[in-house]
């Protein structure tokens, strides 16, 4: 299992994997432009040659970024795959000087197994709902927000 940035000639697979997940509405799809447009906030993991996970890392603010389309593979997940993934992006997010990190899921109790908290979406600033206005759920979005605070120079 090899975690790295994503590349050019992944996002192909990126997309495939992260609209697998979308079309059974878990997450929102993504486009090729936009994933190509946003190449440096991915990590995915590589097995045996296939993209088995990804998940990105998209900062939106001086001190706040995003954790979007994480995804592992039906038959990868179990294996701690999401964890490496999620624990990547939130070292990369503290190496940046970010202080808070959010998703929005449908899967909260994996985030709060690694320090997320649940909070109310109104809590976060309406830049962040950029997304979802492409989303066909918005405005009755029915994911849960959650956050981790960082230190005060983005360290843990």
């Amino acid at each position: 299992m090899t975690l790295r940035p994503a590349r050019t000639g992944d996002i192909k697979e990126v997309q495939k994997l992260i609209n697998e997940f979308a079309k059974r509405q878990e997450m929102i799809p993504r486009s090729l432009n936009e994933l190509y447009e946003n190449l440096r906030d991915a990590l995915v993991v590589e097995e045996d040659g296939e993209i088995t996970a990804t998940c990105s890392l998209h900062v939106v603010s001086e001190d706040m970024a995003e954790i979007r389309s994480l995804a592992v593979r039906e038959g990868h997940q179990k294996k701690g795959i999401g964890k490496a993934l999620l624990e990547r992006a939130v070292q990369e997010a503290g190496d940046l000087g970010v202080r808070r990190i959010f998703s929005l899921t449908y899967q909260p109790e994996f985030f709060t197994r690694f320090g997320f908290r649940v909070v109310d979406k109104a809590a976060l600033p309406h830049k962040v709902w950029g997304d979802c206005l492409k989303c066909h759920k918005f405005p009755e979005c029915d994911e849960t927000a959650v956050v981790l605070e960082l230190g005060s120079q983005g360290a843990r």
